[in-house]
């Protein structure tokens, strides 16, 4: 069965909803290669086990786990915003998280939950957005990992996603810096030179500095406590974490006291 078939996404821009119509219709076209690591999302599979780790070591040290464990993250109730097809879900939920995985494209979580059965994983997908869940839910860690750029308000968006943190929770955030490299590398680079993403996938006008998303975070209470950039290294074909923000980074931010 093809994922292709049901590509619908089932939010559009409505008023007190984050969520770009267009955006999620670009990446329900992609639903039935995200778990190809030599297709369409082959960047992410490349950077998923720096991403992967980036979160498990920060979740070890804010709830004091060992990081050697297989089951570190158990107990744990772990959000992941706009999770595609799974692909930190489901190493999240092989190290004991509790994973609620929301994406607005019925085609992503179709494929989500297909992959997930496979495996034989008990995630708890949701076709929906983040301003639609249970209000009253509260989670141990919020992830957002690409997402920001996507969204047509940041500030709402991280409002709500601030709202669900428990009071000693963590989030995690992952997004495009916005200046001319970033240009240059994640757009022209990227999508037409290098074609590692379709073109169009991103939009420079929508990428967000880290002092903007400082910002945001801390207008909701949130502090920034870790950071790093994620650069690549085309001698040795791979991502690695550095203290070069231009373009690709992540922030860890936790509730103020």
């Amino acid at each position: 069965m093809s994922m292709q078939q049901n590509t619908t996404a089932t939010a559009s821009n409505q008023p007190g909803s984050t969520v770009d119509a267009a955006e999620i219709a670009k990446f329900s076209k992609l639903s039935a290669e995200w778990w190809d690591p030599k297709g369409k999302m082959a960047p992410l599979h490349r950077i998923n086990p720096l991403r992967l780790g980036y979160i498990r070591d920060a979740a070890c040290r804010k709830f004091e786990r060992n990081v050697r464990s297989l089951n570190c993250l158990g107990g744990l109730r772990l959000l992941d915003i706009g999770c595609g097809a799974g692909l930190l879900c489901e190493p999240l939920s092989r190290l004991g998280a509790q994973v609620i995985g929301i994406d607005p494209s019925a085609s992503n979580i179709a494929a989500a939950k297909l992959h997930a059965d496979k495996g034989h994983l008990a995630i708890d997908y949701r076709c929906t957005t983040v301003e639609e869940i249970d209000p009253r839910e509260r989670f141990d860690i919020v992830l957002a990992m690409e997402v920001v750029e996507h969204v047509t308000d940041v500030g709402m968006f991280l409002k709500r996603c601030a709202a669900m943190l428990k009071p000693n929770g963590l989030m995690v955030v992952s997004t495009l810096n916005r200046n001319w490299k970033s240009f240059a590398l994640a757009i022209v680079g990227a999508e037409y030179v290098l074609r590692w993403l379709p073109r169009g996938t991103h939009e420079w006008n929508k990428f967000v500095t880290p002092d903007e998303l400082a910002k945001y975070l801390l207008d909701n209470r949130l502090v920034i406590t870790e950071q790093t950039g994620v650069v690549y290294s085309p001698f040795a074909d791979k991502w690695a974490l550095s203290s070069d923000l231009d373009v690709n980074y992540m922030v860890v931010a936790e509730g103020m006291v």
